[in-house]
């Protein structure tokens, strides 16, 4: 624990402006390219060109479940077959480039949830240059709506294995949706510090949902931004609706400051 976060946590009950305070000194001190090298999002980082990013940015996100450096590496594996060039092996794989998926498998996610993906993804990218429209949300308070929709979406065609449904979250089914929310936090947030990419512009930062996973709930809860018992859609609601209160246009930037107290052990 740092002197800084000492100093904070002597204080026996903070203030809102001490709080804001403390968060936004912690989002600076995450939110830099330093912060990439070791995160999942390395991975989009990888790509320039806006639906490699996007695919790779999905990926990721999907596959971001255990130790950060196997969820990099696996994520490595997974381009690796794919001639690190994934859109370009999403619009024009043949039946030999898929045989090269046949073994994949990280924790839960195996060949089989990564060919209807693949196929998910090429049917999606005849008829749209970008992802985003699976989510838009206009005149939404939250992204909640456009999460229901892009699960809606995603398993649409007439031949998804009912096992892949586990891997795509939703709002409906009352999940937190820490991955999607994550994602959209990579695509969304446009700020000048280089970590998040801001390529969809249209829906807004504060429309997103703060990523919850067990280091944020963790950090939320001591610092009393949590109140609610289980961790589920309403409880991401809840914190991001607190952390607004902080900064009302960019609210999920304090995922930063949360995760990173949290990964760093401050907390």
């Amino acid at each position: 624990m740092n002197n800084l976060t000492q100093k904070f946590l002597k204080v026996p009950r903070l203030t809102h402006d001490q709080l804001k305070e403390f968060l936004d000194i912690k989002v600076d001190q995450f939110n830099r390219p330093g912060f990439i090298e070791h995160d999942p999002i390395s991975i989009p980082h990888l790509f320039k060109k806006p639906q490699d990013i996007e695919i790779a940015g999905l990926f990721a996100a999907v596959l971001a479940w255990g130790q950060r450096i196997t969820i990099i590496n696996k994520c490595k594996d997974l381009l690796e077959r794919m001639d690190y060039a994934p859109y370009d092996f999403i619009r024009n794989h043949g039946p030999k480039d898929l045989k090269k998926l046949e073994n994949f498998r990280h924790r839960t996610f195996n060949s089989t949830d990564l060919l209807y993906f693949i196929s998910f993804l090429q049917s999606h990218y005849k008829k749209h240059d970008s992802l985003e429209n699976l989510f838009e949300v206009e005149g939404e308070e939250h992204v909640g709506k456009g999460l229901m929709n892009f699960h809606f979406q995603f398993f649409s065609l007439p031949d998804f294995p009912f096992r892949t449904r586990k891997h795509i979250a939703t709002p409906e089914r009352n999940s937190a949706c820490k991955r999607i929310n994550m994602y959209l936090r990579w695509m969304v947030r446009n700020d000048d510090r280089g970590v998040d990419f801001g390529l969809w512009r249209r829906i807004s930062p504060s429309q997103l949902i703060c990523p919850c996973d067990l280091h944020v709930e963790r950090v939320a809860r001591k610092l009393k931004l949590i109140k609610n018992k289980q961790l589920n859609w309403q409880t991401a609601v809840d914190l991001t609706n607190r952390l607004k209160k902080f900064d009302p246009k960019d609210p999920v930037k304090y995922d930063f400051a949360l995760f990173g107290l949290g990964i760093e052990g401050e907390f």
